[in-house]
């Protein structure tokens, strides 16, 4: 049964293509497999559509249609939708054990693939259950405050010398005292107005100690103690204090594209996915002028978060052939010469399984990530094992606290109340 479904790309064209319901035959008259992919990192949509045109190329007998859901949307809440219409993909992209469990009855055991054998060790635990694989680990991602090196230099600041909270306090009202003449709007672009980057992200700096940097602890965890609460707000406080007003309506392309790729301001709290945008607005600042900088943390000072921010789920819904076809595009994106080229130079990956020439990843902010999780100095990625939806409710909370319709008191009060909600 063939059936018309629209793919709606974000920031893109509105692509229309033929895919198989699950419960098809899964094929057509000429006997074409079509896999629908689902996922939700806009920032490598064009790269990765490239490369499924090369994989479609060499294996004529499948049709890859992709849909990129992000930058503002949401995209599990998307994929439920899609998946609740009867319109289920047959790769789509999960954010560790919370996404893992929530959609687990649609997912497939990947533990028979090439890829699984290759993942890096640990990294396939969050999403691994009862002996089966639910999810290829897409890339390794870390972030932190991104910097203009030559605005810290003509500042005279060594980024090197930055490890506690007051190190970086004395820095930025040392960039703020002279921003005029370093040509800054602000010293930092502090984007409010996306919840995830204070609710999910900031929060997870302060979080991970409490809870031994494992995702699965949080994942298992019935109550947040919220022990670092007063330097989660402090580093609030301090980047909506020196940043382009207001910040609660600054939004994540703004941030990244508006400000910080055009030099008006000195640093930003993001991640190495934000290089292949940077990149596009000014190559030469991209490739010699960005730095990153650890989050300063009480007994974690030097360490950046780094972890797998998405797996690849394969939707057990679908017939043996689409779920084996699925496979093969999967272990082909990260096993073969082509695929493994295109996840470093083009999608400019920081690699998640053995076997790819790590001296070629492509920017210096991912080198610098590889650098850290090389020597182990990093922490954890426990967001992904916050229950349900409380990141983006505590990032909602950071926005009423901004806006002084909620004391930080009634925040952390209200933020663990949620928690506890959401596990039972």
């Amino acid at each position: 049964m063939k059936k018309l479904i629209s793919t709606v790309v974000v920031s893109g064209a509105l692509l229309t293509g033929c895919s198989f319901s699950s419960g098809s035959s899964g094929s057509s008259d000429t006997d074409q497999l079509t896999i629908e992919i689902f996922q939700g990192k806009v920032e490598f949509k064009d790269q990765f559509e490239a490369l499924a045109e090369k994989y479609e190329g060499e294996n004529p007998g499948v049709d890859i249609k992709i849909t990129s859901v992000g930058g503002g949307s949401d995209y599990a809440a998307s994929l439920k939708t899609k998946i609740a219409s009867g319109d289920e993909p047959e790769i789509f992209s999960i954010a560790g054990p919370t996404e893992a469990a929530r959609f687990e009855q649609y997912l497939s055991d990947l533990s028979d693939t090439k890829a699984a054998d290759l993942a890096l060790e640990g990294s396939l635990d969050p999403v691994t259950k009862d002996g089966e694989v639910h999810g290829l680990p897409f890339n390794q991602e870390g972030y932190g405050f991104i910097y203009n090196k030559k605005v810290f230099k003509e500042a005279g600041i060594n980024p090197d010398e930055i490890l506690t909270y007051e190190d970086l306090e004395s820095a930025v009202k040392k960039l703020d005292s002279r921003k005029d003449q370093l040509g800054l709007e602000a010293v930092f672009a502090f984007p409010a107005k996306e919840k995830w980057v204070p609710g999910n992200h900031l929060s997870n700096v302060f979080l991970a100690p409490e809870f031994n940097q494992k995702v699965l602890e949080a994942f298992h965890s019935d109550s947040v103690a919220f022990e670092k609460a007063d330097e989660f707000k402090r580093m609030i406080d301090l980047q909506a204090e020196y940043s382009v007003q207001p910040v609660l309506s600054l939004d994540y392309s703004q941030q990244v594209e508006e400000y910080f790729s055009l030099q008006k301001v000195a640093m930003i709290q993001q991640g190495n996915w934000i290089y292949p945008s940077v990149q596009q607005m000014d190559e030469e600042f991209a490739e010699n002028n960005m730095g990153i900088l650890p989050i300063p943390v009480e007994g974690s000072e030097g360490k950046l978060p780094v972890g797998i921010p998405n797996y690849w789920a394969v939707n057990k819904n679908s017939d043996d052939d689409v779920i084996q076809a699925s496979k093969d595009f999967l272990n082909w994106m990260y096993t073969s010469e082509t695929g493994k080229e295109a996840v470093l130079e083009d999608f400019k990956f920081i690699p998640a399984y053995e076997g790819f020439d790590t001296s070629k990843i492509a920017d210096p902010i991912s080198k610098e990530i590889y650098e850290y999780s090389s020597e182990g100095n990093t922490t954890g990625w426990v967001l992904l094992g916050y229950p349900g939806v409380w990141g983006d409710y505590l990032g909602g909370n950071v926005q009423k606290y901004l806006s002084g319709e909620m004391t930080w008191e009634e925040l952390e009060e209200d933020s663990k109340k949620k928690w506890e909600e959401l596990r039972k």
